[in-house]
């Protein structure tokens, strides 16, 4: 489903900071904080999940966590001649590669991938480049998550906006 453009106002914004605070809390449980009614709120997070602004409610797991402790991101400058598709797809069917963007500037795509140690790095990239649709890989390991991922921020500005 493409995503549309979600106009947030203060009551969204405050359902979504409550429910990344509390991924568990219930429907009956947020309109009793938000003291709107039950319904409401199940028609604001049906609005705010069709149109793509709420993508899941699922846990948010931590990769550390489950033994993959190093983290890093790399560029990849992929043979046009493959194209974006066939890429794509190699990088789907390995699992340390968490996320790929199609990026401007030195390279063609950035992927966040982890991995048990630097040497089962190693084991990754090598799996990642063996593709022959990707020519070159540049690799940058992160060293601490300074800012993790967050958006209750973001959609705290939306309101202002």
């Amino acid at each position: 489903m493409a995503e549309q453009a979600v106009q947030l106002d203060e009551l969204d914004a405050r359902l979504i900071e409550l429910l990344a605070a509390e991924p568990r809390i219930g429907v009956l449980e947020l309109s009793r904080r938000l003291a709107v009614a039950r319904g409401t709120v199940q028609a604001r997070l049906d609005k705010l999940t069709a149109r793509g602004a709420i993508k899941g409610f699922g846990p948010d797991v931590t990769p550390a966590a489950i033994g993959f402790g190093v983290m890093s991101f790399v560029t990849l400058e992929i043979s046009q001649r493959y194209g974006h598709d066939a890429v794509t797809g190699h990088l789907a069917e390995i699992p340390e590669v968490l996320e790929a963007h199609t990026i401007t500037g030195g390279g063609d795509v950035m992927c966040r991938i982890v991995a048990r140690s630097n040497a089962d790095l190693q084991r990754v990239i090598d799996k990642i480049v063996g593709y022959e649709g990707i020519r070159r890989a540049h690799t940058i390991i992160a060293l601490a998550e300074l800012i993790p991922y967050r958006t209750v921020p973001l959609t705290k500005a939306a309101i202002r906006m």
